[in-house]
């Protein structure tokens, strides 16, 4: 081992050690409670091409979300429902520590997790979407790309992708003698019937905190991500890591996820609208 890669590993060691200990005395080196968010800015309308794109900004970390509608054939089982596709990819530019090639089991598991919170919030109103029953129905694809990592792409990513869902057009497509499929060059809004939103909390020692940092994760125990709708109820929730939560941890951290997601929520709704 070269000493320079020695000396980075002894100063991370250290590093973490005080990261530790600050939390553990309820300070975190970034200066935020425990309980507190990194700022949240959200752009829309940034890829010309899209349907409908955003940029958000949490912290530092930085992802971009396009929406591309089209239309195709209906998943099996789904014959009368539209389709939504959602990808997640951490371009090489975000971290040091990624390189080129297919996506590893995180960025898998991000896709995963934030399609999730999309789909069983049901913000997309999939049934409005088809166009021919069992043979045609609208397809909605959305990529995600981390162009920044410093921590927390859960909600990095799902925020950026509820807001491109948010700000989007759908293409109006017509149905002519039962069979073909046009597109009339009109616009619509998307049958959207709640806004999904996620909270992240890591437990680190004895602590749980929100929105972690990249360093605060590399210091984590466990995750769990939270997500509710517009009325406050539970839609999803996925935990990660190999460590647990105490039975009250969690019942805390999903009444923060409900009190955090509606304030969050506000904030998308005000962006959104004021760029829509």
């Amino acid at each position: 081992m070269s000493s320079s890669k020695r000396s980075t590993i002894i100063v991370e060691h250290l590093r973490k050690q005080q990261m530790r200990e600050a939390i553990s005395r309820s300070k975190r080196l970034d200066g935020r409670d425990l309980d507190e968010m990194r700022t949240l800015e959200i752009e829309l309308g940034i890829i010309g091409k899209a349907d409908g794109s955003s940029r958000v900004r949490l912290g530092n970390s930085e992802v971009v979300a396009g929406v591309k509608v089209e239309t195709g054939t209906p998943f099996e089982g789904l014959e009368n429902k539209g389709a939504l596709i959602l990808s997640a990819e951490v371009l090489p530019i975000a971290s040091p520590y990624v390189e080129p090639g297919p996506p590893d089991e995180e960025t898998i598991e991000l896709a995963r997790v934030v399609d999730r919170g999309v789909r069983e919030s049901e913000m997309v109103d999939l049934d409005k979407l088809a166009l021919i029953p069992g043979k045609v129905v609208y397809t909605i694809f959305v990529d995600c790309s981390i162009i920044n990592y410093d921590g927390n792409l859960f909600d990095a990513s799902s925020y950026a992708v509820v807001s491109a869902l948010m700000s989007s057009k759908l293409p109006v497509f017509e149905v002519q003698d039962g069979e073909a499929v046009v597109n009339t060059g009109k616009k619509m809004d998307p049958p959207l019937t709640t806004i999904p939103v996620s909270i992240t909390a890591v437990k680190i020692g004895d602590s749980v905190i929100l929105d972690p940092t990249a360093e605060e994760e590399a210091c984590m125990d466990a995750r769990i991500t939270i997500t509710t709708n517009s009325e406050g109820k539970f839609a999803a929730l996925q935990k990660g890591s190999t460590g647990s939560f105490t039975i009250d941890e969690i019942k805390k951290a999903a009444e923060i996820a409900r009190i955090k997601g509606e304030e969050v929520r506000t904030k998308i709704k005000e962006l959104t609208s004021n760029g829509h």
